[in-house]
C-alpha cells in the first residue's frame, strides 16, 4: 500500500479541525474531526459538493434529533427510531452519501439534552460543520490532486505492456499462462484508468482561455484509453487464438508480424509525441501511418481458398485476429488525427511529466 496525498490530507485535516475547534472553544472538538475524515475528498469539485451534501444531511440529521428530544425524548428506542427517520430521508432526497455524517449530527445532539438543549444542539452542529469546512480548506491549499498526470501515467504504462505483449505474441515468443495473468492485470489497469479519467473531468478550469484546450485533452485522453483497450482485444486474440497463428501459411504469420509492429511502432510514437518527444507533422495528411489493410484481407482469403473444409473453425478464428488488427489500427489512426490537430492548435506544448503511477 502507497501513501497518498489524500492520507496525508485527512491527517491534516483531523490536526485543522481539532485545533479550529480548540480556538473556539468548543465542548466536543472530536466531532469536529469525526466530520473531517468523512468529508476529505479525492478533486475539489468533490470536494465542494461534498459541503453541499454535507449541510443537507447535517441540517436533516440535526432538526430530526431536536424534533425527537422535544416531542419525544432521547430514550435509547427514540434515538433508533430518528436514526431511521434520518436515513429514510437522505435517501428520498439521493444524498445517501451523508447519511453517515447526518447519524453523527443526531446522535451527538440526542446523547445529552440537558436544560440548555437548544443552544447545546446549535453548538453540536456548528462543531461538525467546522469539520466539513476543515476538510474543504485542506483539500483546496494543500497538496492540490494533479490527476492529468496520474492520468497520462497510468495510460501511457498500460499501453507500453500491451504493445510488449503484442510484440511477442506476433512471434509466439511468451508464456501462455504467464500472458494470461498480465491480461487480467491490464484489465484491472484500464479499470484504474479509467477512474484518473473521471477526476480529471471533475477538475474545473478557473481561466476561461484554457477550456478550450482541457476540452481537446478530454477528447484525446479518451481515444488514448479507447485504443489500449483495442489493443488490448487484439492481444487476447492473440493470446486465444494462438494455435490457429501456428498453423497458418508463413507468409501469412510474416505479413500479420508486420502489420502488427508497424501499427504498435505508430502507437508508441503517438503516445510521445503527445507530449512533445517527437516532432509533429505539419499536417494531418503527412503522418506515416501505415497499415496495409488489403494485404491482410487478400492474404486471408487466400488462406480461405486453401482450406480443404471451408467450415473449418480455424478460418472463422483467424478472421477475428485479422478484424481485431485492423480495428486496433482505426483506432490509433483517430488518435493520430486528433494528436496532430492538437498540435496545431497549441504549439506542440503539453505541460505533462511522465511518473512513477500511484
Amino acid at each position: 500500500m502507497k501513501l497518498g496525498a489524500r492520507i496525508f490530507k485527512t491527517g491534516i485535516a483531523i490536526v485543522l479541525s481539532l485545533y479550529l475547534g480548540q480556538i473556539l472553544h468548543s465542548p466536543s472538538p472530536i466531532f469536529a474531526a469525526i466530520a473531517a475524515i468523512f468529508a476529505i475528498q479525492p478533486t475539489i469539485y468533490r470536494s465542494y459538493l461534498t459541503i453541499i451534501e454535507q449541510i443537507q444531511g447535517n441540517v436533516i440529521g440535526a432538526v430530526i434529533s431536536i424534533l425527537f428530544v422535544l416531542l419525544l425524548g432521547n430514550h435509547f428506542i427514540m434515538i433508533g427510531l430518528a436514526a431511521i427517520t434520518v436515513i429514510i430521508i437522505n435517501l428520498k432526497l439521493k444524498i445517501e452519501n451523508t447519511i453517515g455524517l447526518s447519524l453523527v449530527t443526531l446522535l451527538a445532539i440526542m446523547e445529552t439534552p440537558g436544560g440548555n438543549f437548544l443552544q447545546f444542539s446549535i453548538i453540536r452542529f456548528s462543531t461538525i460543520m467546522l469539520g466539513v469546512f476543515s476538510a474543504f480548506i485542506v483539500n483546496l491549499i494543500f497538496m492540490p490532486p494533479k490527476y492529468e498526470q496520474k492520468l497520462f501515467s497510468s495510460i501511457s504504462s498500460t499501453t507500453e505492456e500491451i504493445i510488449r505483449w503484442i510484440r511477442l505474441s506476433s512471434r509466439q515468443a511468451f508464456d501462455h499462462n504467464l500472458l494470461k495473468h498480465d491480461i487480467d492485470k491490464l484489465k484491472e489497469s484500464n479499470i484504474k484508468t479509467e477512474q484518473f479519467y473521471l477526476m480529471y473531468r471533475e477538475e474545473r478550469i478557473y481561466l476561461k482561455r484554457n477550456n478550450p484546450e482541457k476540452s481537446r485533452k478530454l477528447v484525446i485522453y479518451r481515444q488514448m484509453i479507447s485504443a489500449a483497450k483495442k489493443g488490448l482485444e487484439t492481444l487476447k486474440r492473440l493470446h486465444h487464438f494462438e494455435n490457429e497463428m501456428i498453423h497458418i501459411p508463413p507468409k501469412f504469420q510474416l505479413s500479420i508480424q508486420e502489420q502488427l509492429d508497424s501499427l504498435i511502432y505508430q502507437h508508441e510514437q503517438l503516445m510521445l509525441r503527445f507530449i512533445g518527444k517527437v516532432p509533429t507533422p505539419s499536417s494531418i495528411e503527412d503522418g506515416d501511418f501505415n497499415l496495409d489493410k488489403k494485404e491482410l484481407v487478400e492474404l486471408f482469403l487466400d488462406h480461405q481458398k486453401d482450406l480443404v473444409n471451408k467450415d473449418d473453425p480455424q478460418l472463422y478464428h483467424t478472421m477475428q485476429i485479422v478484424a481485431g488488427i485492423i480495428e486496433y489500427g482505426e483506432y490509433v489512426r483517430h488518435l493520430d488525427r486528433l494528436i496532430t490537430s492538437f498540435h496545431s492548435y497549441h504549439n506542440n506544448e503539453v505541460s505533462i511529466k511522465e511518473q512513477e503511477n500511484n
